[in-house]
C-alpha cells in the first residue's frame, strides 16, 4: 500500500476518484423480462437479509443501484493533485450523462495517463473498481489494465495501486465498514454530503435529469477523499483556494 511522505510524492502520481450509479431503468417494469426474474432472486437474497419486506417493484430503486447487474455507471469524478509555480492545486473533473458507454471509454482515457500510478477512492476496492470493470465488460468494452484485477492476490503489484481510504482506516478489522462522511466529520472536515446522497442519484438521474447535480456530489465525494488520505498522511490539506474544476464531460 503506497503511504506518501510528502505532497510532491502524490502529486500527478495518484488519481483520486468516485462513481454514482444509478438503476440500469428508470423502473422494474421497464426491464427486460428475464432481468426481471432475476431481480426477483435478488429481492429474496435481500429481503432474507434486511427483512423489508418490499416487493421487487418496490425494492427496485432502492437497492438495484449498488449491483453492477442491474445498474449503470451515470458518473465518474476525478481529482489530481499538481503543481505549478510553487503552488499546489486539486483539479477536479467529471464524466457524467446517461450514455454509458461513452462515459467508460472517456475515463479509461484518464486511466491511460502514464503518469498515474494509483488510483484512491473510499472503499474503492470493494465497490467502485468491481463495478466499473463489471460494466466495461457488459458494455462489451475491454478492461482498463490499472483496474483490471482479475486473478490478481492482495500482495500483487496491480492489486497495490488501488488505495482504498476506507480499508487504511480498518487497520486489519475485515469488519469494518466506515462511512466517508462519519470519517469526515471525525477528521473536520467539509461533508461531501451537503446536498443529496447515494440513495437519491437513482432519483435524481431518472426523474430530474440533472447531470450536473450528480456530478457537484460526486466532485465532493472525490475532494473529500483526497483531503482524507492527507489526514492519514499527516500532510496539509486542500484548501477550497486550491480547487480547480475542469470542464465536465456530459455524455
Amino acid at each position: 500500500m503506497a503511504l506518501f511522505q510528502s505532497l510532491d510524492d502524490i502529486c500527478t502520481k495518484v488519481l483520486f476518484f468516485d462513481i454514482e450509479t444509478a438503476p440500469a431503468f428508470p423502473s422494474f417494469d421497464a426491464m427486460p423480462p428475464a432481468l426481471q426474474d432475476q431481480w426477483r432472486r435478488q429481492t429474496d437474497k435481500i429481503n432474507r437479509y434486511e427483512d423489508s419486506g418490499m416487493s421487487p417493484e418496490e425494492l427496485y430503486p432502492l437497492k438495484a443501484g449498488i449491483y453492477a447487474e442491474f445498474a449503470r455507471v451515470v458518473c465518474v469524478s476525478f481529482g489530481l493533485l499538481g503543481k505549478k509555480e510553487g503552488q499546489y492545486f486539486f483539479r477536479l473533473k467529471s464524466c457524467c450523462g446517461e450514455d454509458e458507454s461513452r462515459l467508460l471509454q472517456e475515463f479509461a482515457k484518464i486511466l491511460d495517463n502514464q503518469s498515474i500510478k494509483y488510483l484512491c477512492a473510499h472503499n474503492g476496492r470493494e465497490f467502485d473498481v468491481p463495478f466499473l470493470a463489471r460494466r466495461y465488460l457488459i458494455q462489451s468494452l475491454p478492461v482498463p489494465e490499472m483496474i483490471d484485477l482479475r486473478m490478481k492476490k492482495p500482495w500483487d503489484d496491480e492489486a497495490k495501486r488501488i488505495i482504498d481510504t476506507m480499508e487504511l482506516w480498518s487497520f486489519g478489522d475485515r469488519k469494518n465498514f466506515t462511512r466517508l462522511e462519519l470519517l469526515c466529520a471525525v477528521f473536520d472536515i467539509p461533508s461531501p454530503k451537503s446536498d443529496i446522497d447515494g440513495s437519491k442519484v437513482g432519483e435524481v438521474f431518472w426523474k430530474n435529469r440533472d447531470f450536473e447535480r450528480i456530478a457537484r456530489y460526486c466532485e465532493n465525494d472525490v475532494l473529500a477523499t483526497a483531503r482524507l488520505y492527507l489526514k492519514y498522511m499527516r500532510l496539509p490539506s486542500i484548501t477550497d483556494e486550491q480547487v480547480e474544476y475542469a470542464d465536465r464531460i456530459m455524455v
